[in-house]
């Protein structure tokens, strides 16, 4: 039996399996289109080659390290390294081994289903993983990433990438993607401005970003209108270099629209240090609100990817720091939250306000029905937890009947494994295409009209949403 089934997620009934293997050969070579991702631009300014296989497919990636940490395998055995500088393994064929022989434990996820898309697809390997074939993988996976069919601007171009955009600090200089664009290689490349470090007074070194962002911007950082105005500065910074949206990591989804004088008074007392936990929640809901203001007028996407509890395990951050397999789901209100922001800008059509979420019980019940009635608010796709087969036939289910296709914005993979971008676009493709046969088969869909819909939810609404 090969590693991949080609029937995988399409309908067991043979006339819906029939209607899904259509759809999808009218799709499957569609371009794929990463318009919110965590890649690093570095990988394609310098094109070096990945380091060894633990470094490509084990360490950097957290859905992997969460499953290993949940059974007793320590961050330091697979590798991750330490806040303190402190021992932790080196030897990446012991990585993978630890990695081969646990590697049952992701049966039925989406992540046994991304690696063994990259395994068969990448890298022609046709046997499963385990500790009797650990060393073949790794072998076979080593010398593949030497050759120069496999540095980071070729395997973009072979998976059929039209463009990435990756996620950028507010105090980043973009030097990477100034050398990607000087370097004179096609692949589209674009920052993404996230001003999460200059806008959580909670965060690390707050005070010394907001002196940073003074330096790189020339603004008084120190009153609310010159802090404003910083942002405008590096949001422009950001959108000459090839920018199309903004992304906001914030835990709730809620918003304020304060008075200037009232909102410049908080930044005051923020800016002070040592705010009130009540005031730094507040501060970060009238920042939201002002970003939508700002992208009215400078016509950048907004994105809020709210309702993550982040870095949980305390003990965990303290030793490995943040992105180590420790941030969870969290209940998130969004019709009381978003209400200020939309009764400010709601109504706007030039403004493209794309929602995520964490809390799947709130698709039907909230945003849905916001997303179906103002014209600012999309929704985006199933993210991070939720980005699986499952979770995106509950999200069409949850969804459709009360906003439509068209108020969502396609599909985007969110994702650090370079590698895994074609196997989960290939995942989102396969389980639309099975949603949308299930749609011909009852009756609620014409076979010409899902086959439409098949390609806009491939690339028009990525596209439209995200202005590319």
């Amino acid at each position: 039996m090969p590693l991949l089934d080609p029937d995988r997620l399409f309908p067991a009934e043979p006339r819906l399996r029939d209607l899904a293997r259509g759809l999808y050969a009218g799709l499957r070579d569609l371009p794929i289109i990463s318009p919110h991702g965590h890649c690093d631009p570095r990988w394609f300014a310098e094109d070096a080659r990945f380091p060894d296989p633990a470094a490509l497919f084990v360490t950097p990636d957290h859905y992997v390290v969460r499953m290993l940490v949940s059974r007793g395998i320590s961050h330091a055995d697979l590798g991750v390294a330490r806040r303190d500088g402190g021992p932790v393994e080196t030897d990446p064929r012991a990585i993978w081994r630890r990695f081969a022989e646990h590697f049952h434990l992701f049966r039925g996820t989406p992540s046994a289903m991304w690696l063994e898309h990259a395994f068969a697809t990448l890298f022609d390997i046709d046997t499963p993983l385990d500790a009797t074939s650990a060393d073949a993988h790794f072998d076979a996976i080593e010398a593949r990433l030497a050759a120069p069919a496999y540095r980071p601007r070729a395997l973009f171009d072979r998976f059929g990438i039209e463009v990435l955009a990756t996620t950028d600090g507010a105090l980043d200089d973009l030097r990477w993607h100034m050398a990607i664009a000087e370097s004179g290689w096609g692949g589209r490349v674009i920052p993404t401005y996230r001003p999460d470090a200059v806008i959580d007074p909670e965060g690390e070194g707050f005070a010394a970003n907001l002196d940073r962002l003074a330096e790189i911007t020339g603004e008084d950082t120190g009153h609310w209108a010159g802090y404003l105005a910083a942002h405008r500065a590096r949001r422009a910074y950001f959108k000459d270099h090839g920018a199309t949206a903004t992304d906001h990591g914030h835990p709730t989804a809620q918003t304020a629209n304060l008075a200037p004088a009232e909102a410049a008074a908080l930044f005051a007392r923020i800016r002070k240090g040592g705010a009130s936990p009540a005031d730094a929640a507040l501060f970060c809901a009238q920042m939201l609100t002002e970003m939508a203001k700002m992208s009215l007028d400078d016509g950048l996407v907004m994105q809020i990817h709210a309702g993550s509890h982040r870095n949980h395990a305390a003990q965990v951050f303290a030793t490995y720091g943040r992105d180590a397999g420790f941030d969870i789901p969290t209940r998130t209100d969004w019709v009381g939250g978003l209400k200020p922001l939309l009764d400010a800008v709601g109504m706007e059509p030039g403004l493209t306000l794309i929602a995520f979420t964490l809390d799947e019980s709130t698709y039907g019940r909230e945003l849905a029905p916001l997303a179906g009635a103002y014209p600012a608010l999309r929704l985006g796709p199933p993210w991070w937890f939720f980005d699986s087969a499952d979770g995106i036939k509950r999200y069409r289910e949850m969804v459709t009947e009360t906003c439509g296709f068209y108020n969502t914005t396609g599909f985007n993979d969110d994702t650090r494994a370079f590698c895994s971008i074609p196997a989960r676009h290939d995942v989102a493709r396969r389980a639309d295409c099975a949603y949308l046969a299930a749609l011909v088969g009852t009756g609620r869909l014409r076979l010409a009209e899902a086959e439409a819909l098949a390609h806009d939810l491939t690339v028009t609404l990525v596209r439209d949403a995200y202005r590319l």
